[in-house]
């Protein structure tokens, strides 16, 4: 019971059973659906232990060998631990684990790299970036002079010749390459020639994609961006948080933009947590696991299209696909929905140069990390495929499916050996 809800279970649940309740109740959610948000994925007991450590009860503002509290002996060698497992895993010059999300270890490597005010150049959020590329919404929207690129029209691949041609017209300090809705491995190469033009700092923003360049079935910005900042918890199946990988010329910057200028203290629980997924992930049967999302996620896109969904850009090379429903006459927030009254997580998402609105997108995005950690393959993401497909077309089929669903499940329990009540052993 432990390694699911935390060092004490049995406490928590005799002085605030509500609270236990709902830990219980959000993994029975988890386990008994579908779980196909892109963004997420399940992590491993281990991880799930070291964050709920007495680590947490540790003030640790500054880093390694240089904090601004005293007691910090033990969390230095956490933090030295986590540091060197990610430059090595992704062949680094220099790693920071401290990042509380991927959003702040995004205002940290602006803050590092650039001033409010200095013009960027980042993929649009329609087109497949992210909301601190340049959304209105959003300090980066806010702060700088964002201009965006895109996809084509035409094939809805990223179009190189325009990023060249803006870079080349705007003259930005930086730009930004990544995405988090964009099917198709990214040309690093090609953004730091491009970069290298125009005299601007390159950042990859890898947040999606990193945990398949741990398995080697993606390509690596390491070697070409001066900055690569990414999340821990979704393809790379550690805990909720963010890192940052640079250069050694602009490791002072990014160490100091994180702390003191972006954040205070680390939490330590979630650093050491990052520690064990960075080891994880270095073991060959992490490889393994990598090649067989990239594996469902063909599969499971190819079942779609062939039930009239027409995924955006033709297809996938990665964890996620992202399909146009148009043909289908149904909007993404009916998907959504609809997905979900049969037991199946997924989210709306807006396509490249989408007629529809943000609430009531054109398309919808799937993702096969929590699928694949579960142990399915290609057959269930056949299966997987004709219950999405049937739960869009047809609202009335939601019993039949869930019944399906709850096989699918069944047969691959997330964490299969959890106690499922407050109080069970």
């Amino acid at each position: 019971m432990e390694s699911y809800y935390g060092p004490d279970f049995s406490s928590l649940a005799r002085e605030d059973p509500d609270v236990a309740r709902l830990l219980v109740e959000e993994l029975a959610r988890q386990r008994g659906g579908l779980q196909l948000i892109a963004s997420e994925n399940y992590t491993s007991p281990a991880v799930l232990a070291a964050m709920g450590s007495t680590l947490t009860n540790k003030y640790a503002e500054g880093y390694p060998g240089r904090r601004y509290y005293g007691g910090c002996e033990v969390v230095d060698r956490a933090e030295l631990l986590a540091i060197e497992r990610a430059k090595r895993l992704f062949g680094a010059e220099h790693a920071n684990v401290q990042p509380h999300s991927g959003a702040s270890a995004n205002l940290a490597a602006y803050a590092a790299l650039v001033r409010p005010g200095d013009t960027v150049l980042a993929m649009a959020l329609e087109h497949g970036g992210h909301l601190t590329h340049g959304s209105r919404l959003n300090f980066s929207g806010r702060w700088f002079d964002v201009v965006s690129y895109g996809v084509r029209r035409d094939t809805e691949l990223l179009d190189y010749d325009e990023v060249r041609d803006l870079a080349l017209r705007h003259a930005p300090k930086m730009i930004i390459c990544g995405a988090t809705a964009y099917p198709r491995p990214i040309d690093f190469a090609a953004f730091r020639g491009i970069a290298d033009e125009v005299g601007a700092w390159l950042l990859a923003d890898v947040a999606h994609t990193m945990g398949l360049v741990a398995g080697g079935v993606a390509p690596s910005p390491v070697p070409y961006a001066d900055a690569v900042t990414f999340t821990t918890h979704k393809t790379l199946r550690g805990p909720r948080g963010g890192a940052i990988l640079c250069t050694e010329e602009v490791a002072r910057r990014i160490d100091r933009a994180v702390f003191p200028f972006v954040q205070g203290g680390p939490m330590m629980h979630v650093v050491a947590a990052k520690a064990v997924a960075f080891g994880e992930a270095a073991r060959p049967e992490f490889a393994e696991y990598a090649e067989r999302v990239v594996a469902n996620a063909r599969t499971l896109t190819a079942t779609l299209e062939a039930a009239g969904m027409r995924p955006v850009t033709g297809g996938t090379d990665t964890h996620l696909a992202v399909f146009d429903l148009r043909d289908l006459g149904v909007d993404g927030a009916t998907a959504e929905r609809r997905c979900a009254e049969a037991g199946v997580t997924l989210n709306r998402s807006v396509i490249p140069y989408d007629p529809g609105s943000p609430s009531r997108t054109s398309g919808i995005r799937l993702g096969t990390p929590c699928v694949t950690s579960q142990g399915m393959g290609p057959d269930e993401m056949e299966e997987i495929g004709s219950i999405v497909a049937q739960a869009v077309r047809n609202p009335n089929a939601v019993a039949s499916l869930i019944t399906r669903v709850k096989a699918l499940v069944s047969a691959h329990p997330a964490y299969g050996d959890a106690p499922t009540a407050v109080g069970d052993d």
